[in-house]
């Protein structure tokens, strides 16, 4: 039998006493997709981090070709080809995609950057992907799912024979889903490795060879793809059976809590809201699905004061309110929680504590301005146990949690005020399935409570189990409304592409 291309043995690491790994391991063969499984926080980015150089273990081996081998930085790990495409982005917006995929990487001649030939391999590249961009165009003016496919571009560049790709599918578009599908079909017959991480599991079976599950930092198993099956997989992640993963929900009332009446924006990104009006009923879940680039998001940035609005009135309660800022949105009880955490949601550097209490301090301060520590203290461990959030203290950096760990963290921090609109723009993206069940049943309790919310979802089932009623989106405009207990997918899908359903 041939042997692997790369073997983790015993990989362990500690982070102030607690394990992060303890003693992991897997087995990666030239041409196979293996699927690295897990929770977040159960260890998968810091045994991949491992891998490609930017942490080091405090013990363990790393077998590469059959010699062992150490990788003391990250470029140490890409000059033996191992490349990682990360989930949260890594571009450079204001360069053009040419310069984004070749920094620090700038073909020469005689000590001058050969601009011509990184154009050249740019295009080679976006045409490989379709994406109909010039090499030259500022990252910037891409959408969030094209810029995704040019940090697997860049991967690709590289030319290396092991790619880790960490949950690369949460921004794309079916039909970008497809193509890099084919272009992973593409790497295995020419013997490329790849470790696939993804919490959408099945895409699993449509892409990988084996799966390895992590659980609490330990290897768990690793299997062909043939021996296991989707709940399989659930329990061998969570180490428990999930019961019903979409909670029974009581009905909303009839009142209306927000009313969106003449909604009016310039074009952005190639969309433009016009004349769009919607309402959402007091302890509604009101669900908002559509293709990437419809302008779901767009619309609620609209709504919130985050993008310019050129008309439309916004009533909650009957009452119209100043939404012309987020500040302003805030103090009327209308809170959005964003699909870019990293960007539009949390600053990674501050601590948990401080992110979740930025946006209240005006009511958690006395008049002369200092903070009430105590009642601050007590409102975030309140939300924390509710949460179910995984830290040591209210004192760890936000960026040294896991990606299921800070997103509920985003959403704590969205309720620090107590609104009475809250919108979730794609909350369970990049998240386990044992955290999406929590953060489920969480928006139930927050919608018996009397919370009215907006959940904006790519995710099909996801918007049919969690949803009273679904607007679909097309190109800027509200295409369809739908109960989804009388609702298929295929209807979603024929109203999000402007087709009528067979």
């Amino acid at each position: 039998m041939t042997p692997p291309i790369l073997q983790l043995v015993d990989i362990c690491k500690h982070y102030s006493g607690i394990h992060a790994l303890n003693k992991a391991s897997l087995s990666l063969y030239s041409g196979q997709v293996m699927a690295l499984l897990g929770e977040n926080g159960a260890g998968k980015s810091t045994l991949m981090g491992i891998l490609s150089g930017s942490i080091k273990p405090d013990s363990g081996h790393i077998i590469f070709h059959q010699k062992e081998i150490s990788f003391p930085h990250p470029k140490a790990a890409q000059n033996k080809g191992i490349s990682i495409i990360h989930q949260e982005l890594n571009l450079i917006p204001e360069l053009s995609i040419a310069d984004n995929i070749y920094l620090g990487r700038e073909p020469t001649t005689f000590g001058h950057i050969t601009k011509k030939t990184i154009d050249e391999k740019t295009q080679k590249l976006l045409t490989q992907f379709h994406i109909q961009h010039a090499p030259d165009t500022k990252v910037s003016l891409l959408r969030l799912g094209e810029q995704q496919m040019i940090e697997i571009a860049k991967a690709l560049s590289q030319q290396a024979n092991i790619i880790i790709m960490d949950e690369p599918t949460d921004t794309l578009t079916d039909n970008e889903t497809q193509r890099l599908f084919n272009v992973i079909k593409q790497l295995k017959k020419q013997g490329c490795a790849i470790i696939y991480i993804s919490h959408r599991l099945p895409e699993i079976f449509q892409i990988c060879d084996c799966v390895t599950i992590l659980r609490d930092g330990e290897t768990i198993t690793q299997k062909n793809i043939e021996e296991l099956t989707e709940n399989s997989m659930i329990e061998l992640m969570v180490g428990r059976s999930l019961d019903q993963q979409y909670p029974d929900m009581s009905p909303p009332t009839n009142k209306i809590r927000l009313q969106i009446k003449g909604l009016c924006g310039p074009l952005l990104n190639g969309i433009q809201i016009t004349n769009q009006s919607f309402h959402v009923n007091v302890g509604e879940i009101l669900g908002f699905s559509g293709l990437i680039g419809s302008g779901r998001t767009e619309m609620m940035k609209l709504i919130y004061g985050a993008l310019p609005r050129n008309k439309g009135k916004i009533s909650i309660d009957g009452t119209l309110i100043d939404a012309s800022s987020p500040n302003k949105s805030l103090q009327a009880g209308l809170a959005y929680i964003s699909e870019d955490r990293k960007s539009d949601g949390l600053i990674l550097s501050l601590s948990v504590r401080d992110n979740m209490s930025l946006c209240a301090l005006h009511q958690l301060c006395y008049f002369t301005g200092h903070i009430k520590h105590s009642a601050e203290h007590d409102l975030i461990q309140h939300y924390i146990r509710q949460f179910n959030i995984k830290i040591s203290n209210i004192k760890q950096t936000l960026g040294h949690l896991s990606g299921g760990n800070q997103q509920k963290v985003a959403i704590a921090k969205g309720l620090m005020l107590q609104p009475k609109v809250l919108i979730l723009d794609e909350p369970t993206r990049g998240v386990d399935v044992g955290a999406k069940k929590e953060i489920y049943t969480l928006i139930n309790t927050l919608k018996s409570n009397g919370l009215s919310i907006i959940l904006i979802s790519s995710d099909l089932p996801e918007i049919l189990g969690m949803s009273d009623r679904i607007l679909v989106m097309y190109q800027g405009r509200i295409n369809g409304e739908f109960i989804p207990s009388q609702t298929n997918q295929a209807q979603l899908l024929a109203a999000a592409i402007d087709e009528k359903p067979l």
